[in-house]
């Protein structure tokens, strides 16, 4: 479980393609003792499981593998050597909730629409996979590629969210640009809250 609030980013070291997988060596700032195998980190919002850690100087070095449905449905398949990704370890019993509940499952790629400067801060607009639009509303709980974001808007071409300056200098977001694929996640409770209302009328 995460919060959606990026807690480092990620350089991509190596990808390798192995038995239908994709293996990705991430560096990373975090100490490598304090990283179990077999534990759990969001990359770009998708979670991914370590099954493989080196320690270097400043942080370390990570192997995760990403199975095909993963390829499929994040943008994981399209990392390459240099790439930054947002990251964010599992939750503890204990730490702050200060985004909203993510489970790390990414439920479709979003396509960017435009990127605009908005004030102090930066408007994104995004084109979402019809398989989620029913899950969007203002003011209600996104994840975008890993970070917790609030919708703003949303109308028959997509929907919009503002990003801070901030978010915008830790994550990747900044990156960005009209066209991109990016990782989502609709906000657990409106999924459940839409299961309950399908199952409701089919009673």
């Amino acid at each position: 479980m995460f919060t959606g609030i990026v807690s480092a980013l990620g350089e991509v070291r190596a990808a390798e393609r192995r038995d239908g997988l994709l293996r990705l060596t991430i560096g990373a700032p975090y100490d490598a003792a304090g990283i179990d195998i077999g534990a759990s980190i969001a990359h770009d919002g998708c979670c991914l499981t370590v099954v493989e850690k080196a320690p270097r100087a400043g942080g370390a070095d990570y192997v995760v593998e990403v199975a095909p449905e993963s390829l499929a449905l994040t943008t994981a398949g399209a990392l390459g050597v240099g790439d930054k990704v947002n990251l964010e370890r599992s939750l503890r019993v204990g730490d702050e909730l200060g985004g909203h509940m993510v489970q790390g499952h990414v439920d479709g790629l979003g396509e960017v629409l435009s990127v605009n400067r908005d004030g102090e801060g930066w408007r994104l607009r995004i084109k979402p996979p019809a398989s989620i639009t029913h899950l969007l509303a203002s003011k209600g709980s996104i994840a975008i590629a890993g970070v917790s974001l609030t919708v703003n808007e949303v109308d028959a071409e997509g929907f919009g969210v503002l990003i801070i300056p901030h978010t915008w200098a830790v994550t990747t977001l900044s990156k960005l640009k009209a066209g991109d694929k990016v990782n989502l996640e609709a906000d657990m409770m409106a999924r459940y809250a839409a299961r309950l209302i399908e199952a409701r009328s089919k009673t």
